[in-house]
């Protein structure tokens, strides 16, 4: 770990407009996915919130989900009242939201108009990890406070298993 983790500026200009102060972690190797995040902060793997964008009808909508679960695109498109959901390739991502795949988080981004759905799954924990801007940054939130500074809509948009626990 870094000794003094930087967030992407982006990132580091948002939680500073919000009035926000978060750890920021910094690992050598790359946590694109949700289980390297977990792996290298040393949490659950449903702690990690994947940040998707998906495009809905042309337009980019952004997904928060844990990072043990997969999005139900069925159900996003039902949310929405969509005819068309996909997920976004990287072009999409960057313009929508000014960071490439792996470090996209959940809020700072460039277009601020973007629709946002939290699954309601990630209000499971009392904190919750997401990318700060960097495939190799991420900060600690709780899932409540990260989805109002998201201005997420919490929604259920999980895929669900045949596995009934």
């Amino acid at each position: 770990m870094s000794s003094t983790p930087q967030a992407h500026p982006r990132f580091a200009e948002a939680l500073s407009a919000m009035g926000l102060t978060v750890e920021i972690r910094a690992f050598p190797d790359a946590t694109r996915t949700a289980a390297q995040a977990a792996e290298a902060v040393g949490c659950e793997l449903s702690q990690i919130v994947k940040s998707l964008v998906f495009e809905a009808d042309g337009e980019p909508v952004l997904v928060l989900m844990d990072g043990a679960s997969r999005v139900d695109v069925a159900l996003v498109r039902a949310e929405l009242g969509a005819q068309k959901v996909s997920r976004a390739d990287a072009g999409l991502v960057r313009e929508a939201t000014g960071y490439a795949i792996g470090g996209v988080p959940p809020f700072g981004h460039v277009t601020q108009t973007t629709r946002v759905l939290a699954d309601r799954g990630l209000l499971a924990h009392d904190v919750v990890w997401a990318a700060a801007g960097t495939p190799h940054t991420v900060f600690a939130l709780a899932p409540e406070e990260l989805i109002t500074h998201a201005r997420g809509s919490l929604v259920d948009v999980r895929e669900q298993t045949a596995e009934v626990p």
